[in-house]
């Protein structure tokens, strides 16, 4: 009987100490989760990338976590992500990034997908002193923030130069003309470094043609009428791919035959699988090819398509990038300390599926881009171009 009460006893005081948090010998404490935020139009009429950036965010997050996640200010930490759905808009993304940062503390933002959803809350992550990696926000200002903003894609300066020098030294073409989205920060930019460069190369714009996609453009006949007397041999679509769909089936309806082309905002699986033969034998401008032997960007590839069933685009590479640089840093760092996250992330020699990535003094990576050929129905990879 006294025995007994020995042991109850025992297990009484043993069970107050868990309760009181006190660890027994052999016994693992918990995990302290970390929120990492993201922000990408996971509806809309660029949900393709959002649902391929969260997809890849995970990926990398998850990968992290089975990796044993890291040591963060002396304790046994893991991440969890946390997507917001900016829907394409900036006020819902500003919005995203204010719950993010105020309710879940999230130590860092990656996102977003469009520079003017990035503009929108740069200045909000900055304030806060959280690191935000952009992913395929190219707008040269999205990075001028401040000095909590990177990215971990190329800019529109870069890309749209890319772009003019392949149309004039590799196609050997004079004369050109645009259509693009007057209200997006992205095609913006994008057209009129174009034509910036192109004019310098010695080849004449010969049509310069805008759109607001606030008005739901669908119809393009009038541009394209304007465009056809102008009769260019090349065309610059800057657009998203709906809309770079949407106008060459009518271009090709009307009779130009002119080879076209735009930038990253094409390479997505949907340009061909919609577009058909009227965006057969065009160009665009990207940050890495599926068809690169190397040996990082064909196991992603694999990983992402046991998982979702479909091949990645340059988005979900980028997301996997900018998510695996974070956590990268993160580990290095040993801290959640926004400006040591900071100044860790911009030392960094990171190593990422699309390429080697170091950042110049205004957070904007030193990368190299591809020029990628619709052929035969699939992406098939031209060249490479240096910075």
């Amino acid at each position: 009987m006294r025995k007994s009460i020995v042991v109850l006893l025992a297990l009484l005081v043993c069970t107050g100490l868990v309760a009181q948090g006190c660890q027994v010998a052999g016994s693992k404490t918990s995990d302290r989760v970390l929120i990492l935020g993201g922000i990408f139009p996971v509806s809309g009429s660029s949900a393709v990338y959002g649902v391929n950036s969260r997809n890849a965010m995970t990926m990398a997050v998850n990968e992290f976590n089975a990796e044993g996640g890291t040591i963060v200010d002396g304790e046994h930490a893991t991440v969890k992500a946390v997507v917001e759905d900016d829907t394409g808009s900036p006020e819902v993304g500003a919005s995203a990034a204010q719950k993010l940062i105020n309710q879940d503390h999230a130590i860092g933002l990656i996102g977003a997908v469009m520079s003017k959803v990035s503009l929108a809350f740069a200045p909000i992550a900055q304030k806060a002193g959280v690191p935000q990696i952009a992913t395929i926000s190219t707008a040269k200002e999205v990075t001028l923030v401040g000095d909590y903003i990177y990215r971990v894609c190329f800019t529109d300066p870069f890309q749209g130069r890319v772009m003019a020098d392949f149309v004039w030294n590799n196609l050997q073409l004079t004369t050109a003309a645009v259509l693009f989205d007057n209200g997006n920060d992205y095609n913006k930019g994008l057209a009129e470094v174009f034509r910036s460069r192109f004019e310098e190369l010695g080849g004449k714009i010969v049509s310069w043609q805008a759109f607001t996609d606030a008005d739901k453009t669908i119809d393009y006949r009038p541009q394209l009428t304007n465009i056809k007397a102008a009769n260019p041999e090349f065309l610059y679509l800057p657009n998203y791919f709906m809309s770079a769909i949407t106008c060459l089936r009518q271009a090709r309806e009307m009779g130009i035959t002119t080879p076209a082309g735009g930038g990253d905002g094409w390479g997505s699986p949907e340009l061909v699988r919609l577009g058909g033969t009227a965006v057969e034998g065009c160009y665009f401008s990207d940050h890495v090819s599926l068809d690169d032997p190397r040996p990082e960007v064909q196991d992603f590839v694999k990983s992402y398509k046991d998982l979702y069933g479909d091949l990645p685009d340059a988005t979900a590479i980028l997301t996997f990038d900018a998510t695996k640089l974070f956590l990268e840093a993160l580990r290095t760092a040993g801290t959640a300390s926004g400006s040591v996250l900071r100044d860790t992330i911009r030392d960094m020699t990171f190593h990422g599926v699309s390429g080697t990535i170091t950042f110049d003094s205004d957070r904007n990576p030193v990368k190299s881009a591809v020029i990628i050929q619709v052929r035969d129905g699939a992406f098939k990879y031209l060249t490479t171009i240096e910075p």
